[in-house]
Order: structure tokens, then sequence, then C-alpha cells
């Protein structure tokens, strides 16, 4: 287990930025282990991710708050501050698809994410025995279409009752109203079946297919109040040909869902992602 501190950092870009920060980290007797920094020369942006040994260094998270004020005053700075060593709580939503679910459920076991899965909600009971295999609490709570504010309401008492930090869509086929989503900011992630933003809403294999396209893909967002529309985590593609049928481009595409969604679910937890201007820097 890493014991080490992370700090995100976005501002307006401008000198003394990377001195100033690696000066006070040197000052607490910090060992700098990674640090990674992005100019976005258009909007005039610096943003950047420094990770340390904790090992030596003398500042509690509330000291290092306290000391680092004047820093993120003088150079207008929004900042975070977070620990390896905790486990972010993830809750994850799923419909009737299963391989998604099925491969974060393997990674997390197999201590690929370092995090802790108290929940699995689903609106569908057909994933109950994949959670049960993996002993994980399964909820089923269906939505109907004149009952949905009745089952989020049941969602986000379960998700505040088990102090959840993330969400993840794998596959959950429902449209989260705007009060849900502002529950949890940038902190709800979703699969995507298609090369964002092409072929967005729903059946976007079926689309990809009568079109003809040669690439088919899948994308990893944060959802927002506009559908498929959030900051892009992660993306990836596969060739097809004129001899696949849409059967070929789901079962393709669905080798690609699991691996992109796996990745920004990785990343979320290892605070290497910040957002900005409805994009995503993903640090190394």
């Amino acid at each position: 287990m890493k014991n080490t501190a992370i700090l995100l950092i976005s501002c307006p870009d401008q000198k003394g930025l990377v001195a100033t920060i690696a000066e006070f980290l040197f000052r607490h007797d910090a060992n700098i282990l990674h640090a990674d920094q992005h100019q976005d020369s258009e909007l005039g942006l610096f943003l950047m991710r420094v990770e340390w040994d904790l090992q030596g260094f003398n500042l509690s998270t509330n000291d290092f708050e306290t000391l680092f004020a004047p820093i993120v005053e003088k150079f207008s700075m929004h900042w975070s501050l977070a620990l390896s060593s905790y486990r972010p709580k993830v809750a994850i939503f799923v419909s009737r698809y299963d391989h998604c679910l099925a491969d974060l459920l393997y990674r997390h076991q197999a201590g690929e994410l370092n995090c802790e899965i108290p929940l699995i909600i689903s609106n569908h009971s057909d994933t109950k025995w994949l959670a049960d295999a993996y002993g994980i609490p399964f909820q089923h709570i269906p939505v109907h279409k004149d009952a949905k504010q009745e089952a989020e309401d049941m969602q986000v008492a379960l998700l505040h009752h088990h102090h959840i930090d993330l969400i993840v869509l794998a596959r959950y086929m429902q449209v989260l109203s705007p009060d849900f989503i502002r529950h949890y900011p940038s902190r709800i992630i979703n699969i995507h079946h298609s090369f964002l933003p092409a072929f967005n809403g729903a059946k976007p294999y079926h689309r990809a297919f009568e079109r003809g396209v040669k690439l088919i893909g899948a994308t990893s967002h944060y959802v927002t109040e506009i559908l498929d529309d959030g900051p892009i985590i992660e993306q990836d593609v596969t060739r097809i040909s004129h001899r696949d049928a849409i059967e070929n481009l789901i079962q393709r595409g669905s080798d690609l869902e699991k691996v992109v969604l796996s990745r920004a679910v990785r990343w979320h937890i290892e605070n290497r992602i910040l957002l900005y201007a409805n994009k995503t820097v993903v640090f190394d």
C-alpha cells in the first residue's frame, strides 16, 4: 500500500508556479515521487499533479491547508489534496448487460482498483448472481416510467447511507435526472458505446452499422445534465468492415467498453484527472 499525498492544481498560467510549489514541499521535507504539468495556452491555464512520499513529511492535512493558503491566494489556485491510503467508496449502477460489471469486479478483486464497492444498484435483477459471486450487496430498484423520481430518491438515500464517493454507470440504461446529477457533480462516470461525439444517445451500434463506418469506439466520460456531453476521460476504437453485422459490432464493442471504463475508473481513483472547460487532463 502506497503512503503518498497527491496535490491537484489549476490556476492562471504565470511564472514561478513550479518553483514555488516544489520549494514549499521541499521546505516541509517532502520527497516528490511524481510531478506532471500541462499548460493550455489558449485559455492561459496551468494544471499540475504532484505526488510525494508522506514518510518524513512534517505537515498534517489541516496544517497543509493553512500554510499553503498564501500560495493559493497569490496564484488564484483551485486545488485539492488526496491521500493514496484512502480507499474511495464506489457504487456501480448496471442494467442487464453484465460485461462491464464483471470486468470491474474482477479488477477490484485482483487489486487493480484501490477502492471499496459497498453496493451494486440495478433496475433489473439479471446481474444479482454476479454480485453474489463477489460478495457485494445488490439492490434491485425498478425504474418505472411514471415513477422515476421515487426510484432516484431510493438510490440517493442508499448512496448517502454508504457514503459513496463515486458512481460508475456500467451500462446502466437509464437517463439520470439533473437533480440526481447535482448530488454528485463530476463524480459519475459513464461508458458510452460509441466514439463520442459521434452516435450519442440510444442504439449507437445500429446507427454506426447503418452509416457504414469503418471504426467503432467506446467513450468513458463524466456525466452532466446534457446527455453524453460530459468531459471525456478515455476513448478507444477498433476497425470493422462491410462484412461485420450488427451482432459483430456489439460483440467487438463490448471488449472496448470494458477496457475504456476500467481505465477511467482507475484514473479517477488514483486522482489523475483534472477537469476544465468541459475537458479533462489525465496525468501519467
